[in-house]
């Protein structure tokens, strides 16, 4: 047998239909990633409805955000030790439970408990959807590919409070739940017909110790992260340094651990050891931390600023979801075509400006039109880069570190967008209640603004010098 190289990736398997496998995976996790953002438009009501305040009604989306953190860094070990048929019936079946859970939920403690169990079904589709289609579809075709999961991955965040918006406008809140279920249940059982086992199971160990660092470490970070906006307000009753302090001590241990067990370790880190992989992860942080920033500020700015409504800021935000929808797919086959650089450098640039533009034309007199023409510019930015960024990340490890590869990216995913959102809100809110000296006028929110895209337009900046250096997966060669 001729030698192979370590980057060596044995060709796709043969799978029967493998595009209505991939078909059905993105629409299911198209449907629980949703759920991600869908209940922030949904406070008000719920804090009216349970008597509870600001702060604890944030905990829907906090607790949802901290359960992803703590499970997609064990979904690696579970890809690579189950079978994936058995993975995606257990990860649907959270999330069909949990959210038949939270659309009966009688008290607050209850939802709660249903968004946590919706949580875990979430934190496993994604890494299970990159995982397949790696293992499935051969390497010229996975920019195409790739560029589908893309619409997953950056869209249905994007339209989550478009969604909940035009609910709430008709219905209530627990319609938000009922409409998602008969979907779910319909996604769970075609998925146990039709998906197969496409990778080869290995009885490896689980690490205890890592799985407790792991929570630790991501929860910790999460926790702490998504507390400083609230800190800055004076709204919540743990410090921020403390969790961050914590998670920061428990990732170097974790870190240490990983490094050590090898073969055997829950998240397998030696995927950074390959160059294209550590720059395309450090470039989709970056692109998160910018799309979920502006996710959380715009409809503060729209709303609070500009006095618009629910519903009308939903639908304002609506057509930057959907033009990064309809690029995804075409940026995925010219990706087959030419490769990472010649898209991903443009797309920086074109994220960049559109944040430079936002942080000086966005004040009290803003035309919508321009607010929408920013955001549009913004999200086609974003397309050029999150389709390259993670087809070349992932097609450049080996086959063996597929599953950790799509957990790793997967967990940079969620700790860059609470990065990113603590960074705009924490100077927003500092910027607003300095100005106006306590409590902040309209004139001193649109300052904060001003001040909170700033500081994401020079993050964006270093993002431009960072994407000349990507380059195309190296070919696969097969012994």
């Amino acid at each position: 047998m001729t030698a192979v190289d370590s980057r060596t990736v044995p060709s796709a398997p043969q799978v029967e239909r493998p595009g209505r496998l991939v078909a059905l995976l993105v629409g299911a996790a198209f449907v629980v990633i949703l759920n991600e953002t869908v209940m922030g438009v949904a406070l008000p009501d719920l804090m009216t409805e349970f008597d509870v305040a600001a702060t604890t009604a944030q905990w829907l989306t906090t607790a949802f955000l901290l359960t992803m953190a703590v499970v997609i860094p064990v979904s690696g070990w579970l890809l690579t030790r189950l079978p994936l048929r058995t993975v995606f019936v257990a990860a649907m079946s959270s999330f069909t439970l949990g959210t038949a859970i939270a659309a009966a939920a009688p008290v607050f403690s209850v939802l709660i408990a249903g968004r946590v169990v919706q949580a875990v079904g979430t934190a496993l589709m994604m890494p299970l959807l990159m995982t397949t289609i790696l293992n499935v579809v051969p390497a010229e075709r996975r920019g195409q590919m790739m560029g589908t999961v893309s619409i997953v991955i950056s869209v249905a965040p994007a339209i989550g409070p478009t969604v909940s918006g035009l609910v709430l406008d008709r219905l209530s809140w627990r319609w938000i739940f009922l409409l998602v279920l008969p979907i779910a249940v319909a996604a769970l059982a075609v998925g146990a017909t039709w998906v197969r086992n496409v990778t080869e199971p290995r009885r490896t160990p689980l690490d205890v110790p890592s799985v407790v660092l792991s929570a630790l470490a991501f929860g910790g970070l999460i926790y702490g992260l998504s507390s400083i906006g609230e800190s800055a307000a004076g709204h919540t009753p743990v410090a921020p340094w403390m969790p961050i302090t914590v998670g920061a001590l428990s990732l170097a241990a974790f870190v240490r651990r990983q490094l050590a067990l090898r073969e055997r370790a829950l998240l397998d880190l030696r995927a950074f050891a390959t160059p294209a992989f550590s720059i395309a992860v450090a470039l989709v942080s970056v692109s998160m931390m910018a799309l979920f920033g502006t996710l959380i500020l715009l409809p503060i700015y729209l709303q609070d600023v500009l006095g618009r409504t629910t519903l009308e800021t939903g639908l304002m935000l609506l057509p930057g979801g959907l033009v990064m929808g309809l690029l995804a797919p075409l940026v995925g086959r010219l990706f087959d075509r030419v490769g990472p650089r010649p898209l991903v450098a443009p797309g920086a640039a074109v994220a960049s400006v559109a944040l430079w533009l936002m942080s000086t034309v966005l004040d009290t007199g803003t035309a919508v039109s321009t607010v929408i023409a920013v955001h549009v510019l913004l999200t086609v930015g974003l397309a050029f880069m999150f389709t390259p960024l993670m087809t070349s990340a992932l097609g450049s490890l080996p086959a063996r570190l597929y599953s950790h590869g799509s957990a790793i990216v997967g967990t940079v995913q969620q700790v860059a967008g609470a990065a990113g959102t603590a960074l705009f809100i924490t100077v927003m809110t500092g910027v607003s209640t300095s100005a106006a000296s306590g409590t902040p006028t309209i004139e001193a929110l649109a300052d904060g603004v001003h001040a909170a895209i700033t500081w994401g337009a020079v993050v964006s900046s270093v993002a431009v010098v960072v994407a000349l250096l990507v380059r195309r997966p190296r070919p696969v060669v097969v012994g």
